[in-house]
């Protein structure tokens, strides 16, 4: 695959209670959160280091192996300090445009809500850039509800509470699950992989866990998380929405 030239920036997205994420640049008064994209081939050891030292649920070894399956890593930084780090590759599949987040992972401290919105804002940055003016799919693995925080500004996520998966919304879960190389353990009706599907996932724990909904809960009744079970999803972000979420 192509590097294409937009892949290395730098930026602040701006995260205020009243407004979520906004532009770049501008004042730093108040929190703001500097996100920065890399190619994976720029990484350094030092780098991973840092990473593991966040203290979430990945390790050393994760982390290089993220460095080794995709393609941009974007590092959320807040005054200096590495809060967040995203591993992702934006490709096509079937000739869809898709934002494909292979492992994300988020301190745990009291800014991590702005620290992952930081992160998919860029993520759908990235994507306005190399896919104007047509639709995205957005797919990435959970291992808990507390994760489909990063999917609220999506729309057509699969699964949903209160909606049976068609034909053609199966076969993208096991496009995903054939992408993230967990195919053989994968589940079309539940969306989940039964065991090895923790190499990588979205890695976040709310703030709030006692505000996210029951059914959305429910859908991970089946994910047997302590023996390494995943549940795959993904949504859609039309290309009028992303115009807007992507811009910077």
């Amino acid at each position: 695959m192509g590097r294409p030239e937009w892949q290395n920036s730098k930026g602040v997205v701006r995260v205020d209670g009243r407004m979520g994420i906004g532009s770049e640049g501008g004042s730093r008064e108040g929190m703001a959160v500097d996100v920065e994209t890399r190619d994976c081939i720029a990484i350094a050891d030092a780098d991973l280091d840092e990473m593991a030292a966040m203290g979430a649920a990945f390790g050393i070894g994760q982390f290089s192996k993220a460095k080794e399956s995709w393609v941009l890593c974007t590092r959320a930084r807040i005054d200096g300090k590495l809060h967040g780090v995203m591993f992702a590759t934006l490709e096509r599949i079937g000739g869809t445009p898709c934002v494909l987040v292979g492992l994300l992972s988020v301190k745990r401290t009291g800014k991590r809500d702005s620290v992952l919105k930081g992160l998919m804002a860029e993520a759908f940055h990235r994507a306005l850039m190399a896919f104007p003016d047509e639709d995205v799919v957005v797919g990435t693995r959970f291992v808990a509800a507390d994760g489909f925080d990063a999917f609220k500004q999506l729309t057509s996520i699969i699964p949903r509470p209160g909606h049976r998966a068609v034909g053609e919304e199966r076969a993208w879960g096991k496009r995903l699950a054939k992408r993230f190389g967990v195919d053989a353990g994968y589940d079309d009706q539940t969306f989940t992989v039964k065991n090895n599907g923790q190499g990588a996932f979205l890695d976040y724990q709310s703030l709030k866990p006692e505000k996210i909904a029951p059914d959305v809960a429910a859908l991970f009744g089946s994910v047997k998380a302590d023996k390494g079970g995943a549940l795959i999803a993904y949504g859609w972000t039309m290309a009028e929405d992303l115009l807007k979420i992507g811009k910077r």
